[in-house]
């Protein structure tokens, strides 16, 4: 039986498809007229938003949010609320990057670890030669940022005016930095992207795809990165308050 209720620990689960969503973020592209936040959702996001109002308040201002992660979809299905489809960052990035190309956009990266956002940049343009990149670093410590490191991103932004903005600076804080600074991006799409710099810069391979269609890519990114165990506990938080929801 179907849940009226399409919300998993207080957050909307998306009812979109892959196409509905990468229609919605091209079709802004092309106007031109708005600044818009995509967000991700999956177990460890929806965790961290239940234990912080801020990232919480961020998430659901956000214009679009798509599912990420394969334990939103089986607590979904657990707790009998509808759900779209699965858009995972790195897949929607791709996606976005194809379209970007096609109509020669102006696109920026932000973050990562020391030189990914160039690494990125430089692999994915030898791909897409009429995408106009441009990357930075961005900031030596998120937790702790400094006004000069972003007086520094800003002055970049006012001057390339990117269309795409793909920010890697892990959950909570790129989306918490996004939300902060909505005003000062203009009229571009900005996404979250955590970890797909590694991906698409050819560092860290993506789990092949017959594991990605069975929701294990976790544990092959957790086999490659050992040190995500600690992050992979959340897991089993998001189960317990999922359950507990539903119950009460």
């Amino acid at each position: 039986m179907k849940n009226s209720n399409k919300k998993l620990l207080g957050i909307e689960i998306p009812q979109a498809t892959k196409s509905e969503v990468l229609e919605k973020i091209v079709k802004n592209i092309d106007s031109e007229k708005s600044f818009m936040h995509v967000v991700s959702l999956n177990p460890e996001n929806l965790v961290l938003a239940d234990e912080n109002p801020d990232f919480m308040q961020a998430i659901q201002k956000a214009y679009i949010k798509i599912i990420d992660g394969f334990g939103v979809i089986f607590m979904a299905n657990l707790c009998g609320i509808t759900y779209g489809q699965r858009y995972a960052g790195v897949d929607l990035m791709s996606d976005l990057l194809k379209e970007a190309e096609e109509r020669r956009l102006r696109v920026m990266l932000i973050g990562g670890r020391p030189n990914i956002a160039e690494e990125v940049a430089k692999c994915q343009n030898e791909i897409y030669p009429r995408i106009e990149f441009s990357a930075l670093e961005g900031i030596t410590d998120i937790s702790n940022v400094k006004k000069s490191e972003e007086a520094h991103i800003f002055s970049i932004v006012t001057a390339t005016k990117p269309h795409l903005v793909f920010v890697a600076f892990g959950s909570p804080f790129q989306e918490l930095w996004i939300d902060r600074h909505s005003n000062q991006f203009g009229r571009c799409t900005i996404i979250g992207v955590g970890g797909a710099f590694d991906f698409l810069s050819g560092i860290i391979p993506r789990a092949p795809l017959v594991i990605q269609r069975i929701g294990l890519e976790w544990l092959f990114r957790l086999l490659l990165q050992p040190w995500r165990f600690g992050r992979q506990l959340r897991l089993i938080k998001f189960i317990w308050l999922a359950i507990k929801e539903r119950v009460v």
